[in-house]
């Protein structure tokens, strides 16, 4: 978000909620969303043990390895823990003073008895037999917009052939992944990859593939902004709820699937 509110770049990648802070500022030139692109949490709760019968309760009187006060990871968190009538400050001990990238590495060192993970740390948790996934927050919050593009108004209006070619060419990699199998799709990014074993890729995309992580069109919906407001709100993030025809529109992710 610094770098295209700097002008560094044109175009972002990121939570969508960078873009509802930032209008809450109310610049002159905020950020639009125009293409979304994933529409669930990709993180996932680790236990140390296997939990078949996992259920959000069993985190009372647990400490968990979460993530930094205000970012997405947590919220998301907080959110599903209250919606199983949980609350995060009373019922548990969530560490957030551990940086988001070595939450893993304290997990299998000892730290905590659950925790948060992104892909590859919950796969290789795995592999490595120091954690098991209990429990997928994506598919437990809902459909969040947790990812999307985005760019300042002023380059929209003046690129919008630039901002449709870009929509349409992501288009194309939506309808790959809708049309090809999770071992398909692994083979094709593993040159991507080169720290991580192709059987480990294949894991993790089936993982995403199989909870419908991906949307089949770019168009930011109405609801899941209103959703991802909600999460704000739940959060205390958020003061005032924002506009979603001012922050989204859909223009050229609809013209992308036509």
């Amino acid at each position: 978000m610094t770098a295209v509110l700097s002008g560094e770049a044109d175009i972002g990648f990121m939570g969508s909620e960078a873009s509802i802070y930032v209008y809450s500022q109310n610049p002159d030139d905020y950020i639009v969303n125009f293409a979304q692109l994933t529409q669930r949490a990709g993180n996932f709760l680790v236990a140390r043990e296997p939990m078949e019968n996992f259920q959000w309760s069993d985190l009372k009187g647990k400490e968990v390895l979460g993530g930094r006060k205000g970012g997405m990871p947590q919220m998301v968190f907080e959110y599903i823990l209250k919606k199983n009538n949980l609350d995060p400050a009373a019922d548990m001990t969530i560490d957030q003073s551990i940086d988001f990238g070595a939450t893993a590495a304290a997990f299998s060192g000892g730290s905590g008895d659950f925790t948060v993970e992104f892909e590859p740390g919950a796969t290789t948790l795995e592999t490595e037999g120091a954690g098991y996934v209990v429990a997928s927050l994506g598919v437990d919050s809902g459909y969040v917009p947790y990812t999307a593009y985005s760019a300042k108004q002023s380059f929209l209006k003046e690129h919008p052939d630039l901002a449709q070619g870009f929509t349409n060419a992501l288009q194309k990699g939506m309808d790959y992944v809708q049309n090809h199998t999770p071992e398909e799709i692994a083979k094709v990014i593993a040159p991507q990859f080169k720290e991580t074993d192709l059987e480990v890729i294949t894991t993790i995309v089936t993982r995403y593939y199989e909870q419908d992580t991906w949307k089949e069109d770019l168009i930011f919906e109405e609801s899941s902004f209103t959703l991802l407001q909600d999460i704000l709100e739940e959060a205390g993030e958020l003061q005032e709820r924002v506009p979603y025809e001012d922050l989204v529109t859909t223009e050229y992710a609809k013209k992308a699937v036509e």
